[in-house]
């Protein structure tokens, strides 16, 4: 089979390792030989306590990860990462009697399950698609970080003139609300787009949008 990996897994090869998780060790060196060929990363667990003990909240990448496990399941790994807030993104290994459970890991978050047997290039596309998710929610996260990091810069009048902004209030309304003049309301405006790096009120929404972990459409 001829192995066609993009450019953004080649880019990804050292910031964003694949984790396999799995007990069965011939697979395990099987699907290490794959990701390794292209160029990726890995790292390779035979059991979810494993691969719990270098878990922390800054790992990147994503998992693969067996659904049936000797010990705690992969079902059970899953749960606990997302009660741990963990935003790695997962493909679950299932064999043909456990597509049920694989549905229920989805509504849970899980990205997204391959049956046993699989076509290397079938798991090669997920694992893509998986490192363009977590490249997403770091880049969600910088943005959120950075947009806090500007507002924390802000006076506390400038805050509550961001916060009424953003919450659709007009200048004049903010005045009546905060009970100064509307010059000094545009003085606090102006100084709070300065300082928010916003060139729109458009921009400014976004800013205080990612520093609150949300998007324009959540």
């Amino acid at each position: 089979m001829s192995l066609n990996p993009s450019r953004n897994i080649e880019a990804a090869a050292f910031e964003q390792p694949v984790h396999i998780i799995d007990d069965d060790e011939a697979l395990r060196d099987s699907l290490v030989w794959l990701l390794e060929s292209t160029g990726l990363k890995v790292a390779s667990y035979p059991s979810a306590e494993a691969f719990l003990k270098v878990w922390t909240p800054q790992l990147r990448g994503c998992l693969v990860l067996d659904i049936r496990m000797p010990g705690m399941s992969g079902l059970e790994l899953h749960e606990k990462l997302n009660s741990m807030h963990s935003t790695l993104p997962v493909i679950f290994i299932t064999g043909h009697g456990d597509v049920p459970m694989a549905v229920t890991a989805l509504k849970k978050g899980a990205f997204d399950f391959i049956e046993k047997p699989f076509h290397d290039q079938d798991m090669l596309n997920l694992i893509e698609q998986c490192l363009e998710r977590d490249r997403a929610e770091q880049d969600q996260r910088r943005q959120g970080a950075e947009a806090q990091r500007r507002i924390d810069q802000l006076t506390p009048r400038e805050r509550e003139v961001l916060e009424l902004i953003v919450a659709g209030r007009l200048n004049k309304q903010i005045a009546d609300d905060l009970g100064i003049s509307i010059k000094t309301v545009e003085v606090h405006r102006a100084r709070v787009m300065e300082k928010m790096s916003a060139d729109s009120l458009a921009e400014l929404v976004q800013s205080v949008l990612h520093a609150r972990g949300e998007t324009a459409s959540s």
